[in-house]
């Protein structure tokens, strides 16, 4: 669903571009931000020049998601100082969550800091944050701290430093304890500064926003596909992650709000729902009667699902209406965690024939020491036994997934078992990441750290046994018949390089080059039911077709990752 502009009388309308970093989950709030304020009788401007108030949109997942959104934010206020000093700098997302109490005097040139609470209120932040610009005048619009700020590598050692004073201890953070209380929802801070020129902070300390399905939104994705968020914040211990310390603990959306939000995108094109959450399996779990958050194991979850009573909420009844809803169209289920797997999901993906047989479920490891370590909740043999499940249940699954190396305490013969493990099970799709160290994570105090070296090492010998099977799985597909959904038509700079990467999913192609027999030719992008967007491979298609629709094509060549086909 897009929001529509609207107008607000004679008076020039308040102008406001907007930068997103990080996941699809921020994408969406970026969605909701831009329909919030068009709703107001914004302007979106993509133009920096034109806008009276920048938003950054900011990750904070791993290190080097942190770094892009700091540089972001500081090139955005530089920008700012020097071409158009009275635009309002305003910072979002799981930067102020994380850091929310310490911002204002670590940036300084940043006008206001609001929390994924605040994301349909934006746009009278934007207007308290243009008027205190207003107020701060040319000459004080770089306060004397500024200068230290200015400098990223230091104002990543300060960030560090903050997350290094209030480790997290135990599975969660003390404010966890305030879920299921008066007080919980309630904690919304509030900072107005004495000084018109410091900035204000609008950042609840424990999320507990949901969207809506007449939640104003404005889609950044292209018309034929969409992200449906289903659920907000994570209860799992994961020894490495900050997530749950940002966005709070797990909240489902109601069944029937998310089905209505699926009707009304269906209606308007849409040919592909992608439904995303941290931890999607655990989707509805937390709607029980009495529920207890304390079930992250298979074991807890498996007796907490057998104890629901019919009708209860879950993933599966979930995928089962939306399965039901007329139209042609996929439904993509991602972020799926391996301790949450039930059969009857296995059964409902293996029924629902508009539910695409392609599952993204991370298992970060595979030796029951690292999975300890990370605390993951499952061991080496069942997430092998799983696996067997899935595939013997949905024939001709596609299975991505993500892994973690050179985490605190991997040894050589660790490494050498998941690699082993890699070419055993050989992944339609797969991701790795060299073990990011976040201060303020459990693991971040491991003693036993890998060097960078090492770790970036191991990453490399990951991707090429990747490699490896990738291009064997590429092969197979050739003479194969399959059904598509059309992107558009290839770019000359999509045709001659292969480079996607996200932050949550990890590197899925290591090197850039041209891909092979498409050279002065016409190609169509598409993407099989293997294929997330912006996450895996492609199929590249000889000839035209209308973009935003379903084809059915033949499979004639593949490159290491890609396929090449023809229509039929």
């Amino acid at each position: 669903m897009k929001a529509k502009k609207t107008t607000t009388g004679a008076a020039p309308r308040r102008r406001v571009g907007l930068i997103s970093l990080g996941c699809a989950k921020n994408l969406v709030d970026a969605e909701i931000m831009l329909g919030s304020l068009m709703q107001s009788g914004v302007e979106i401007v993509n133009d920096p020049a034109l806008a009276d108030a920048l938003i950054v949109n900011t990750c904070s997942f791993i290190d080097a998601a942190q770094e892009e959104s700091v540089d972001t934010i500081l090139e955005s206020s530089k920008w700012r100082d020097q071409a158009r000093p009275d635009q309002a700098v305003i910072v979002s997302g799981c930067l102020p969550q994380r850091f929310r109490e310490d911002l204002t005097k670590l940036m300084p040139e940043v006008d206001a800091f609001m929390g994924i609470d605040q994301v349909e209120g934006v746009a009278k932040i934007v207007e308290d944050a243009v008027a205190r610009r207003a107020g701060r005048g040319p000459a004080q619009s770089e306060p004397v701290d500024a200068k230290r700020a200015r400098r990223p590598g230091e104002l990543k050692a300060a960030l560090g430093q903050l997350e290094g004073a209030n480790p997290t201890e135990g599975d969660d953070p003390p404010s966890a304890s305030l879920r299921g209380t008066a007080e919980f929802g309630k904690t919304r801070k509030v900072v107005t500064p004495a000084k018109a020129v410091e900035s204000a902070v609008q950042v609840t300390v424990r999320p507990n926003y949901v969207p809506r399905w007449d939640t104003p939104r404005f889609r950044l994705t292209p018309g034929h596909l969409a992200y449906v968020k289903i659920a907000e914040g994570c209860n799992h211990p994961c020894s490495f992650c900050i997530i749950p310390r940002m966005r709070g603990s797990h909240r489902s959306r109601i069944q029937s709000d998310v089905v209505e939000e699926a009707r009304r995108l269906i209606a308007d094109g849409v040919k592909e729902l992608n439904l995303i959450s941290q931890d999607s399996t655990y989707y509805g779990l937390d709607l029980r009667t009495g529920q207890s958050r304390a079930i992250a194991s298979p074991e807890k979850f498996s007796a907490a699902s057998r104890a629901l009573p019919a009708g209860a909420t879950t993933l599966s009844s979930l995928l089962r209406e939306l399965n039901a809803l007329p139209g042609d169209f996929w439904v993509r289920l991602l972020y799926t965690h391996p301790a949450h797997w039930t059969d009857e999901l296995i059964a409902t993906i293996a029924e629902c024939r508009k539910v695409v047989r392609y599952v993204d479920m991370p298992l970060q490891h595979i030796h029951d020491d690292m999975l300890a370590r990370m605390r993951r909740e499952t061991t080496g043999g069942y997430i092998r036994d799983l696996i067997v499940r899935i595939r013997a249940g949905i024939p001709g699954i596609a299975l991505r997934t993500t892994f973690i190396v050179g985490f605190p305490g991997e040894t050589p013969a660790h490494f050498e078992a998941l690699l082993d493990f890699m070419r055993e099970v050989r992944f339609e799709r797969l991701g790795v990441f060299a073990y990011s160290k976040e201060d303020g994570t459990v693991a971040g105090r491991m003693e036993k750290q890998v060097s960078l070296k090492t770790r970036q090492k191991r990453r490399d010998l990951a991707m090429a046994t990747q490699h490896a099977v990738a291009r064997e799985i590429s092969a197979s597909f050739v003479g194969r018949t399959l059904r598509v959904l059309v992107e558009g038509s290839a770019k000359e700079q999509q045709l001659r390089q292969a480079n996607v990467s996200s932050w949550e999913h990890g590197l899925l192609r290591d090197e850039a080059g041209p891909v092979k027999g498409t050279t002065g030719r016409r190609f169509q992008v598409a993407r099989g039911a293997a294929d997330a967007p912006d996450i895996d491979g492609r199929v590249y298609v000889r000839g035209d077709l209308p973009a935003g629709q379903f084809a059915q094509v033949k499979i004639v060549g593949h490159t290491d990752y890609d396929l090449i086909a023809e229509p039929v």
